[in-house]
Protein backbone atom coordinates (compact mmCIF):
# COMPACT_ATOMS: atom_id res chain seq x y z
CA UNK A 1 0.00 0.00 0.00
CA UNK A 2 2.88 2.35 0.81
CA UNK A 3 4.76 1.44 -2.54
CA UNK A 4 1.54 2.43 -4.56
CA UNK A 5 0.73 5.43 -2.25
CA UNK A 6 4.11 6.63 -3.45
CA UNK A 7 4.20 5.43 -7.00
CA UNK A 8 0.77 7.66 -7.04
CA UNK A 9 2.49 10.50 -5.37
CA UNK A 10 5.63 10.52 -8.10
CA UNK A 11 2.91 10.47 -10.74
CA UNK A 12 0.96 13.20 -9.43
CA UNK A 13 4.66 15.19 -9.02
CA UNK A 14 5.05 14.47 -12.46
CA UNK A 15 1.70 15.65 -13.98
CA UNK A 16 2.11 18.69 -11.91
CA UNK A 17 5.35 19.36 -13.43
CA UNK A 18 4.16 18.84 -16.81
CA UNK A 19 1.48 21.17 -16.57
CA UNK A 20 3.49 23.48 -15.19
CA UNK A 21 5.74 23.36 -17.76
CA UNK A 22 3.29 23.80 -20.52
CA UNK A 23 1.86 26.50 -18.31
CA UNK A 24 5.07 28.40 -18.91
CA UNK A 25 5.54 28.16 -22.05
CA UNK A 26 4.32 31.45 -23.91
CA UNK A 27 4.66 33.39 -26.65
CA UNK A 28 5.09 37.33 -27.51
CA UNK A 29 2.54 36.69 -30.56
CA UNK A 30 0.91 34.99 -33.00
CA UNK A 31 1.38 35.09 -36.60
CA UNK A 32 -0.62 33.38 -39.42
CA UNK A 33 -0.69 32.85 -42.65
CA UNK A 34 -3.32 30.91 -44.89
CA UNK A 35 -6.80 30.71 -46.68
CA UNK A 36 -10.31 30.40 -45.70
CA UNK A 37 -9.51 27.59 -42.68
CA UNK A 38 -8.37 30.32 -40.67
CA UNK A 39 -9.01 33.78 -42.22
CA UNK A 40 -9.99 35.91 -39.37
CA UNK A 41 -11.56 38.75 -41.70
CA UNK A 42 -9.10 39.68 -43.96
CA UNK A 43 -11.72 39.23 -46.83
CA UNK A 44 -14.29 41.45 -44.79
CA UNK A 45 -11.58 45.02 -43.89
CA UNK A 46 -13.42 46.83 -46.57
CA UNK A 47 -16.94 45.47 -45.18
CA UNK A 48 -18.82 42.85 -45.72
CA UNK A 49 -20.42 42.20 -49.30
CA UNK A 50 -23.36 40.20 -48.71
CA UNK A 51 -22.25 37.98 -52.24
CA UNK A 52 -20.23 36.28 -50.12
CA UNK A 53 -22.01 33.34 -48.40
CA UNK A 54 -19.60 33.50 -45.46
CA UNK A 55 -20.59 37.08 -44.39
CA UNK A 56 -24.10 35.85 -44.06
CA UNK A 57 -26.15 34.06 -41.13
CA UNK A 58 -25.73 30.98 -40.16
CA UNK A 59 -21.86 31.95 -39.96
CA UNK A 60 -20.46 32.64 -36.68
CA UNK A 61 -23.96 31.14 -34.32
CA UNK A 62 -22.02 29.48 -32.27
CA UNK A 63 -19.67 31.93 -30.72
CA UNK A 64 -19.71 35.18 -31.84
CA UNK A 65 -23.46 34.96 -32.43
CA UNK A 66 -23.57 36.84 -35.75
CA UNK A 67 -21.18 36.58 -38.90
CA UNK A 68 -17.27 37.21 -38.48
CA UNK A 69 -15.82 36.72 -41.71
CA UNK A 70 -14.79 33.53 -39.97
CA UNK A 71 -15.58 30.33 -42.16
CA UNK A 72 -17.36 28.43 -39.68
CA UNK A 73 -20.04 28.47 -37.09
CA UNK A 74 -17.59 29.90 -34.58
CA UNK A 75 -13.77 29.89 -33.95
CA UNK A 76 -11.09 28.60 -35.91
CA UNK A 77 -7.78 26.89 -35.10
CA UNK A 78 -5.88 30.46 -34.48
CA UNK A 79 -9.00 31.02 -32.32
CA UNK A 80 -8.15 28.66 -29.87
CA UNK A 81 -4.52 28.98 -30.54
CA UNK A 82 -4.58 32.62 -29.12
CA UNK A 83 -6.52 31.54 -26.16
CA UNK A 84 -4.22 28.48 -25.10
CA UNK A 85 -1.39 31.27 -24.80
CA UNK A 86 -3.47 34.07 -23.00
CA UNK A 87 -3.07 36.03 -26.17
CA UNK A 88 -5.70 38.06 -28.07
CA UNK A 89 -8.25 37.03 -31.33
CA UNK A 90 -5.90 37.57 -34.03
CA UNK A 91 -6.74 40.78 -36.10
CA UNK A 92 -6.78 40.73 -40.01
CA UNK A 93 -3.34 41.79 -40.80
CA UNK A 94 -5.32 44.21 -43.84
CA UNK A 95 -6.89 46.03 -40.79
CA UNK A 96 -6.07 50.06 -40.71
CA UNK A 97 -6.84 50.39 -36.96
CA UNK A 98 -5.87 47.08 -35.08
CA UNK A 99 -2.87 46.71 -33.03
CA UNK A 100 -0.35 43.59 -33.89
CA UNK A 101 2.09 43.61 -31.06
CA UNK A 102 0.54 40.60 -30.41
CA UNK A 103 -0.48 38.99 -33.05
CA UNK A 104 -2.08 38.92 -36.91
CA UNK A 105 -3.47 36.90 -39.31
CA UNK A 106 -2.39 37.18 -42.93
CA UNK A 107 -4.55 34.53 -44.14
CA UNK A 108 -7.24 35.52 -46.48
CA UNK A 109 -10.02 33.15 -48.08
CA UNK A 110 -9.00 31.63 -51.24
CA UNK A 111 -5.51 31.89 -51.08
CA UNK A 112 -3.18 29.85 -52.99
CA UNK A 113 0.15 28.63 -52.54
CA UNK A 114 1.39 29.79 -56.00
CA UNK A 115 1.17 33.27 -58.02
CA UNK A 116 -1.58 34.33 -60.42
CA UNK A 117 0.75 33.76 -63.54
CA UNK A 118 1.12 30.17 -62.59
CA UNK A 119 -2.84 29.71 -63.10
CA UNK A 120 -2.78 31.79 -65.80
CA UNK A 121 0.31 29.43 -67.48
CA UNK A 122 -2.45 26.74 -66.96
CA UNK A 123 -5.65 28.13 -68.01
CA UNK A 124 -7.27 28.68 -65.03
CA UNK A 125 -7.32 32.35 -64.12
CA UNK A 126 -10.70 32.40 -63.97
CA UNK A 127 -10.33 29.43 -61.26
CA UNK A 128 -8.84 32.29 -58.63
CA UNK A 129 -11.29 34.69 -57.42
CA UNK A 130 -8.55 36.16 -54.52
CA UNK A 131 -5.41 37.33 -55.21
CA UNK A 132 -3.25 36.83 -51.97
CA UNK A 133 -1.06 33.66 -52.59
CA UNK A 134 2.12 33.37 -50.32
CA UNK A 135 3.65 35.88 -51.93
CA UNK A 136 1.74 38.73 -51.25
CA UNK A 137 1.07 37.39 -47.45
CA UNK A 138 4.78 37.71 -46.52
CA UNK A 139 4.24 41.25 -48.09
CA UNK A 140 1.47 41.83 -45.52
CA UNK A 141 3.85 40.69 -43.10
CA UNK A 142 6.58 42.52 -43.64
CA UNK A 143 4.65 45.58 -44.10
CA UNK A 144 3.49 45.82 -40.24
CA UNK A 145 6.56 44.52 -38.76
CA UNK A 146 7.70 48.08 -37.84
CA UNK A 147 4.95 48.51 -35.91
CA UNK A 148 5.23 45.09 -34.12
CA UNK A 149 8.64 45.34 -32.89
CA UNK A 150 10.49 48.12 -34.62
CA UNK A 151 14.30 47.41 -34.83
CA UNK A 152 14.31 44.61 -32.73
CA UNK A 153 12.53 42.21 -34.61
CA UNK A 154 15.00 39.31 -34.67
CA UNK A 155 14.45 38.86 -31.07
CA UNK A 156 10.94 39.83 -30.92
CA UNK A 157 9.59 37.07 -33.58
CA UNK A 158 12.30 34.46 -32.01
CA UNK A 159 9.72 33.90 -29.67
CA UNK A 160 6.59 33.79 -31.36
CA UNK A 161 4.29 31.44 -32.85
CA UNK A 162 4.11 31.19 -36.65
CA UNK A 163 1.34 29.02 -38.37
CA UNK A 164 2.30 28.69 -41.96
CA UNK A 165 -0.47 27.54 -43.87
CA UNK A 166 -2.51 24.87 -44.71
CA UNK A 167 -1.76 26.11 -48.35
CA UNK A 168 -2.00 24.02 -51.32
CA UNK A 169 -5.75 23.23 -51.28
CA UNK A 170 -6.78 25.83 -53.10
CA UNK A 171 -4.30 25.43 -55.74
CA UNK A 172 -5.47 22.04 -56.33
CA UNK A 173 -9.49 23.27 -55.93
CA UNK A 174 -8.60 25.66 -58.64
CA UNK A 175 -7.07 22.77 -60.98
CA UNK A 176 -9.60 19.78 -60.47
CA UNK A 177 -12.58 22.68 -60.12
CA UNK A 178 -10.94 23.37 -63.58
CA UNK A 179 -11.31 19.59 -65.09
CA UNK A 180 -7.67 18.57 -64.72
CA UNK A 181 -7.62 15.38 -62.74
CA UNK A 182 -5.65 14.58 -59.71
CA UNK A 183 -2.85 12.61 -61.75
CA UNK A 184 -2.53 16.08 -63.95
CA UNK A 185 -3.08 17.87 -60.33
CA UNK A 186 -0.54 15.88 -58.96
CA UNK A 187 2.43 16.96 -61.24
CA UNK A 188 2.99 20.30 -59.96
CA UNK A 189 2.79 18.98 -56.29
CA UNK A 190 6.65 19.91 -56.37
CA UNK A 191 6.42 23.20 -57.06
CA UNK A 192 3.56 23.77 -54.54
CA UNK A 193 5.85 22.36 -51.81
CA UNK A 194 8.86 24.06 -52.97
CA UNK A 195 6.90 27.02 -52.71
CA UNK A 196 6.05 26.86 -49.49
CA UNK A 197 9.17 25.53 -48.14
CA UNK A 198 10.30 28.94 -49.79
CA UNK A 199 8.17 31.02 -47.77
CA UNK A 200 8.91 29.14 -44.85
CA UNK A 201 12.93 29.78 -45.32
CA UNK A 202 11.76 33.70 -45.81
CA UNK A 203 10.13 33.40 -42.40
CA UNK A 204 13.53 31.78 -40.59
CA UNK A 205 15.70 34.43 -42.05
CA UNK A 206 13.46 37.41 -40.56
CA UNK A 207 13.84 35.90 -36.80
CA UNK A 208 11.03 33.20 -36.67
CA UNK A 209 12.20 30.60 -35.16
CA UNK A 210 8.51 28.43 -33.95
CA UNK A 211 7.12 27.53 -37.17
CA UNK A 212 3.97 24.97 -37.54
CA UNK A 213 3.67 24.08 -40.95
CA UNK A 214 0.21 21.85 -41.62
CA UNK A 215 -0.01 19.82 -44.56
CA UNK A 216 -3.34 19.42 -46.55
CA UNK A 217 -6.93 18.07 -45.48
CA UNK A 218 -7.98 14.54 -46.92
CA UNK A 219 -10.19 16.42 -49.66
CA UNK A 220 -11.94 13.23 -50.32
CA UNK A 221 -13.64 12.99 -47.35
CA UNK A 222 -15.34 16.57 -48.01
CA UNK A 223 -18.77 16.70 -49.05
CA UNK A 224 -18.48 19.08 -51.68
CA UNK A 225 -16.22 16.65 -53.38
CA UNK A 226 -17.84 13.27 -52.25
CA UNK A 227 -21.53 15.68 -54.34
CA UNK A 228 -19.71 16.73 -57.03
CA UNK A 229 -17.40 13.94 -57.62
CA UNK A 230 -19.18 10.99 -56.34
CA UNK A 231 -19.20 7.82 -58.55
CA UNK A 232 -21.69 4.45 -58.57
CA UNK A 233 -18.03 2.69 -58.58
CA UNK A 234 -17.17 0.94 -55.13
CA UNK A 235 -13.56 0.90 -56.09
CA UNK A 236 -13.51 4.73 -56.33
CA UNK A 237 -13.84 4.85 -52.22
CA UNK A 238 -12.02 3.75 -49.81
CA UNK A 239 -13.11 1.47 -46.50
CA UNK A 240 -15.14 4.80 -44.83
CA UNK A 241 -16.72 6.20 -48.16
CA UNK A 242 -14.15 8.81 -48.75
CA UNK A 243 -12.92 9.26 -52.46
CA UNK A 244 -9.42 7.31 -53.09
CA UNK A 245 -8.07 9.74 -55.67
CA UNK A 246 -8.53 12.16 -53.91
CA UNK A 247 -7.09 11.51 -50.96
CA UNK A 248 -4.53 10.28 -52.70
CA UNK A 249 -3.95 13.35 -53.88
CA UNK A 250 -3.65 15.03 -50.75
CA UNK A 251 -1.17 12.56 -49.00
CA UNK A 252 1.34 12.81 -52.21
CA UNK A 253 1.31 16.71 -51.20
CA UNK A 254 2.05 15.78 -47.51
CA UNK A 255 4.61 13.32 -47.91
CA UNK A 256 6.61 15.62 -50.04
CA UNK A 257 5.93 18.80 -47.71
CA UNK A 258 7.29 16.43 -44.67
CA UNK A 259 10.07 15.70 -46.76
CA UNK A 260 11.24 19.34 -47.12
CA UNK A 261 10.07 20.25 -43.54
CA UNK A 262 13.04 17.73 -42.73
CA UNK A 263 15.30 19.09 -44.89
CA UNK A 264 14.74 22.62 -43.41
CA UNK A 265 15.15 21.23 -39.93
CA UNK A 266 18.51 19.92 -40.98
CA UNK A 267 19.49 23.37 -42.40
CA UNK A 268 17.93 25.08 -39.69
CA UNK A 269 19.12 23.42 -36.22
CA UNK A 270 17.85 26.53 -34.25
CA UNK A 271 15.04 26.38 -35.61
CA UNK A 272 11.61 24.64 -34.23
CA UNK A 273 9.19 23.59 -37.48
CA UNK A 274 6.90 21.58 -37.00
CA UNK A 275 4.83 19.43 -39.26
CA UNK A 276 1.02 19.68 -38.37
CA UNK A 277 -0.94 16.48 -39.95
CA UNK A 278 -4.35 18.01 -40.86
CA UNK A 279 -5.09 14.78 -42.97
CA UNK A 280 -4.20 12.42 -40.06
CA UNK A 281 -6.45 14.49 -37.68
CA UNK A 282 -9.43 14.92 -40.07
CA UNK A 283 -9.30 11.02 -41.42
CA UNK A 284 -9.40 9.94 -38.04
CA UNK A 285 -12.39 12.26 -37.23
CA UNK A 286 -14.14 10.76 -40.40
CA UNK A 287 -13.05 7.03 -39.27
CA UNK A 288 -13.80 7.63 -35.28
CA UNK A 289 -16.26 10.09 -35.74
CA UNK A 290 -18.25 9.12 -31.62
CA UNK A 291 -14.88 8.98 -30.20
CA UNK A 292 -14.98 13.00 -30.71
CA UNK A 293 -18.55 13.97 -29.97
CA UNK A 294 -19.59 14.01 -33.61
CA UNK A 295 -23.06 12.31 -34.94
CA UNK A 296 -21.95 12.08 -38.38
CA UNK A 297 -18.86 12.69 -39.92
CA UNK A 298 -19.97 13.53 -44.45
CA UNK A 299 -23.37 15.04 -43.41
CA UNK A 300 -22.61 19.04 -43.84
CA UNK A 301 -24.37 21.04 -40.51
CA UNK A 302 -25.53 24.31 -42.89
CA UNK A 303 -27.31 23.36 -46.37
CA UNK A 304 -30.39 23.05 -47.61
CA UNK A 305 -31.60 19.43 -47.30
CA UNK A 306 -30.43 18.04 -50.68
CA UNK A 307 -28.49 15.24 -51.30
CA UNK A 308 -27.04 12.42 -49.57
CA UNK A 309 -24.50 14.49 -47.86
CA UNK A 310 -26.76 17.59 -47.45
CA UNK A 311 -24.53 20.04 -50.04
CA UNK A 312 -25.99 21.45 -53.16
CA UNK A 313 -23.67 24.41 -54.77
CA UNK A 314 -26.24 26.30 -55.88
CA UNK A 315 -27.86 26.36 -51.92
CA UNK A 316 -25.05 26.59 -50.10
CA UNK A 317 -24.46 27.75 -46.62
CA UNK A 318 -25.49 31.30 -46.37
CA UNK A 319 -27.35 31.22 -49.31
CA UNK A 320 -31.24 31.66 -49.57
CA UNK A 321 -33.22 27.97 -48.12
CA UNK A 322 -30.03 26.98 -46.32
CA UNK A 323 -29.88 27.00 -43.01
CA UNK A 324 -28.11 24.90 -39.95
CA UNK A 325 -28.26 21.83 -37.73
CA UNK A 326 -29.55 22.46 -34.31
CA UNK A 327 -26.48 20.71 -32.71
CA UNK A 328 -23.32 21.84 -35.07
CA UNK A 329 -21.31 20.42 -32.15
CA UNK A 330 -22.26 17.05 -33.17
CA UNK A 331 -20.87 17.85 -36.77
CA UNK A 332 -17.71 17.47 -38.57
CA UNK A 333 -18.47 19.40 -41.56
CA UNK A 334 -20.00 23.26 -41.23
CA UNK A 335 -20.87 23.65 -44.74
CA UNK A 336 -19.09 21.00 -47.05
CA UNK A 337 -15.78 22.97 -47.73
CA UNK A 338 -14.85 24.16 -44.06
CA UNK A 339 -15.16 22.29 -40.34
CA UNK A 340 -17.17 23.04 -37.70
CA UNK A 341 -15.75 24.97 -34.28
CA UNK A 342 -16.00 21.35 -32.38
CA UNK A 343 -13.61 19.89 -35.20
CA UNK A 344 -11.26 22.64 -35.10
CA UNK A 345 -11.08 22.53 -31.20
CA UNK A 346 -9.81 18.78 -31.55
CA UNK A 347 -7.36 19.63 -34.08
CA UNK A 348 -5.87 22.46 -32.48
CA UNK A 349 -5.61 20.04 -28.94
CA UNK A 350 -3.83 17.38 -31.62
CA UNK A 351 -1.63 19.77 -32.63
CA UNK A 352 -0.49 20.82 -29.00
CA UNK A 353 -0.44 17.62 -27.30
CA UNK A 354 1.24 16.27 -30.62
CA UNK A 355 -0.97 14.09 -31.45
CA UNK A 356 -1.23 15.32 -34.67
CA UNK A 357 1.49 17.35 -34.98
CA UNK A 358 5.66 16.50 -35.01
CA UNK A 359 6.92 17.71 -32.65
CA UNK A 360 4.05 18.90 -30.78
CA UNK A 361 3.63 23.05 -30.15
CA UNK A 362 3.65 22.55 -26.72
CA UNK A 363 7.02 21.33 -25.50
CA UNK A 364 8.89 20.98 -21.89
Amino acid sequence: MRMAGAAAAAAALVALLCASAAAAQSYNAIFNFGDSITDTGNLCTNGKPSSITFTQPPYGETYFGTPTCRCCDGRVIVDFLSSKFGLPFLPPSKSTTADFKKGANMAITGATAMDAPFFRSLGLSDKIWNNGPISYQLQWFQQITSSVCGNDCKSYLANSLFVFGEFGGNDYNAMLFGNYNTDQASTYTPQIVSTISNGVEKLIAMGATDIVVPGVLPIGCFPIYLTLYGTSNSGDYDGLGCLKKFNDLSTNHNNQLKSQIASLQSKYASARIMYADFFGGVYDMVKNPGSYGFSTAFQTCCGSGGGKFNYQNSARCGMSGAYACSNPAAHLSWDGIHLTEAAYKQITDGWLNGAHCSPAILHN
